[in-house]
């Protein structure tokens, strides 16, 4: 009785190990991230001056050939800055290249304003491919009543099921401005 169940305990530790590979690769395919990096290239105002209305904010990004995966979703919030601002988040667009050299534009599924955290989510669909640049614009209700330094970070998601997130970076607005809010 002992043998059979030392031969039986054997036998089914060795399936569940021969088994435990094929687990491991199933969770790790399941998850989707960059394989090289994008990058965050530019970001820009229209407008500088503190308490001009509805300026856009651009955010410049290329995602390289090699980075293994299409980019779906990308997140921007104010990491840096004494106001809050405010987003018309229907107004938002988005187009391969440059806010100085568009071309075509990309469909933008989705884009959410979470005021509490200050952050703008913005979703692709179809997602953008690896070897393009592309800027992402916001429109702001207004740039803020004093002027200084903003900092907005950017975090991008790759196209899949269990996509692993990315921080590019901080982005920086200055606003011109005196502490009173007068233009200098």
């Amino acid at each position: 009785m002992n043998k059979l169940f030392w031969g039986v305990s054997l036998g089914l530790m060795s399936v569940s190990v021969g088994l435990s590979p094929i687990i491991a690769q199933e969770n790790q395919s399941s998850i989707s991230y960059f394989s090289r990096s994008p990058r965050l290239i530019n970001v820009m105002t229209t407008y500088r001056g503190a308490r001009v209305g509805s300026p856009r904010y651009y955010y410049t990004i290329e995602l390289p050939n090699e980075s293994g995966e299409a980019l779906k979703t990308i997140t921007i919030n104010k990491r840096q800055g004494f106001e809050e601002i405010d987003y018309y988040p229907k107004d938002t667009i988005a187009f391969q290249g440059t806010p100085n050299h568009r071309n075509n534009p990309l469909t933008i599924e989705e884009t959410t304003w979470d005021k509490t955290t200050e952050t703008m989510t913005i979703t692709f669909d179809p997602p953008v491919s690896p070897g393009t640049t592309f800027t992402v614009g916001l429109k702001a209700k207004q740039n803020p009543d004093h002027g200084g330094t903003y900092l907005f970070g950017v975090t991008v998601f790759p196209a899949g099921n269990n996509p692993r997130d990315l921080y590019l970076g901080s982005g920086r607005l200055y606003f011109d401005g005196t502490d009173s809010g007068d233009y200098d």
